[in-house]
């Protein structure tokens, strides 16, 4: 199993980012993925999951700022990111559950910073 997160950047407060999860080696369109976050010093925090029927939820903290998809067709899921603010900051991360055992991508930086 492996999973590949990429677009993170550095980005102005109010800007936007799109973050791609690309699985490999699970069954993708039965399974739930989700998004995390970590800073320095903190615990890693859920961001947004989807389910296999496209249920999500959503961080009190960024409801309504983001929104997570899925293309079953592309083995990938992604995290759309409006109106960033610098708490956002962090390196997010793409996870899954697969035969009970918890798999985590590699982590993409977001700076969001004027």
């Amino acid at each position: 199993v492996q999973l590949q997160a990429y677009g993170g950047g550095l980005v102005q407060p109010g800007g936007s980012l799109r973050l791609s999860c690309k699985a490999f080696g699970i069954n993708f369109r039965i399974n739930t993925l989700g998004w995390y976050r970590q800073v320095p010093g903190k615990q890693r925090e859920l961001v947004a999951r989807i389910t296999s029927t496209s249920d999500t939820n959503y961080a009190d903290s960024v409801k309504g700022r983001f929104t997570v998809s899925r293309d079953n067709a592309k083995n990938t899921i992604y995290l759309q990111m409006n109106s960033l603010e610098p708490g956002d900051t962090a390196v997010y991360f793409c996870h899954t559950i697969w035969h009970e055992r918890n798999f985590w991508g590699k982590g993409t930086q977001v700076t969001v910073s004027s």
